[in-house]
């Protein structure tokens, strides 16, 4: 299956990175499995959410979505000498979680469509929605019953699970302080990158953690793709906050200004609060108290955002981010290829469109 390039601000092609390709099949199958075998209606939602199948059930053929977390998880373990074989149980756990946070998110911020499909609780109402959710995150912690299977010890079995699940809380916690910050004006900006490095960084941190883990046994490159993750995870949440405010709507499914609208304390607007002046920042103050954001006050707003360069801001911050990224494997030794495939992750992650 091949994907179409992706187009930065600038007009230059950016390729999906080829990790994503090269495990793409491996986890379909895997997730595939993992959600197989099951008549009860909640699995037919399920299959519904990842894509694989219309709301009357019948399959249809579409691309699925990039699967991030656990391509991370299988190209760490294997980057650092380990079998994929023993990282899928973790990446299948990884994606099943990810999409039951997400099952949750479009239901909490009223979400109706998401990838250009209407979201499970629009489809079927909240409650089985909230159900479907419950149902997927059981699922993740059923596929690591596969680790030991795979030959992986139990001890190390049980650390992996442990790590895994300390991320899932933090992911929680994370979509919590998200939550509680909508509409606040108070919002630092130290407060905001915290958030972020939960309910966003967590998993991608964890993945890399967890596929380093079951590759090796030095604590030096665990903690150097550890700590890569940490920062990948900054990179791509910054990433989607300037999406959400100044994406292409044929991209990305929603119109300019959406996280505006629903009043989403994103890196643009924190840093706008911060930066905004006099009448400016009394705009912003009163356009965040209203219950609801028409056109007039997303465009206010957006133009408030243009004087105190939040663009450039957060562009500039989701730079410094990938940075960091690269810098903390300047203290393991990696084959040059796999150097190079952080490196194209990074920038990818950087300049995406969707």
């Amino acid at each position: 299956m091949t994907y179409p390039p992706l187009r930065t601000a600038d007009r230059a092609t950016v390729q999906l990175p080829g990790i994503f390709r090269e495990y793409r099949e491996n986890i379909s199958d895997a997730t595939r499995r993992g959600l197989s075998g099951n008549t009860v209606g909640v699995y037919n939602m399920l299959r519904y959410y990842m894509g694989w199948v219309d709301v009357d059930g019948t399959p249809r053929v579409t691309t699925e979505g990039k699967a991030l977390r656990p391509t991370l998880c299988l190209f760490a373990c294997e980057a650092t000498g380990g079998s994929i074989k023993q990282a899928m149980p973790p990446a299948v756990a990884l994606e099943f979680v990810h999409n039951f946070s997400l099952i949750h998110d479009d239901i909490q911020d009223g979400d109706e469509t998401r990838h250009h499909r209407p979201t499970l609780w629009v489809a079927w109402g909240v409650p089985k929605a909230l159900v479907s959710g419950n149902v997927l995150r059981v699922a993740a912690d059923m596929s690591l019953e596969g680790l030991v299977g795979e030959g992986v010890e139990v001890e190390q079995a049980l650390s992996v699970i442990g790590l895994l699940t300390e991320a899932y809380l933090e992911m929680i916690e994370g979509q919590y302080l998200d939550l509680s910050y909508e509409g606040r004006p108070d919002i630092s900006l130290d407060d905001y990158l915290g958030m972020i490095s939960r309910k966003t960084g967590a998993l991608i941190r964890c993945a890399l953690h967890v596929g380093a883990m079951l590759g090796t046994d030095d604590p030096a490159t665990v903690g150097a793709f550890r700590n890569f993750g940490n920062s990948l995870g900054y990179v791509f949440q910054i990433r989607d906050d300037v999406l959400g405010v100044w994406g292409d709507e044929d991209t990305t499914g929603k119109p300019v200004g959406a996280d505006i609208r629903r009043k989403k304390s994103s890196i643009p607007v924190v840093y706008a609060m911060s930066q905004a002046k006099g009448e400016d920042r009394q705009l912003l103050v009163e356009a965040y108290r209203k219950e609801r954001l028409n056109d007039d006050d997303v465009a206010l707003v957006l133009d408030v955002m243009a004087r105190v360069k939040a663009k450039d801001y957060a562009q500039s911050l989701t730079a410094e981010h990938g940075d960091r990224a690269l810098k903390a494997l300047d203290e393991v030794e990696l084959a040059p290829v796999i150097r190079q495939q952080m490196e194209e992750l990074v920038h990818f992650l950087r300049v995406r469109q969707h």
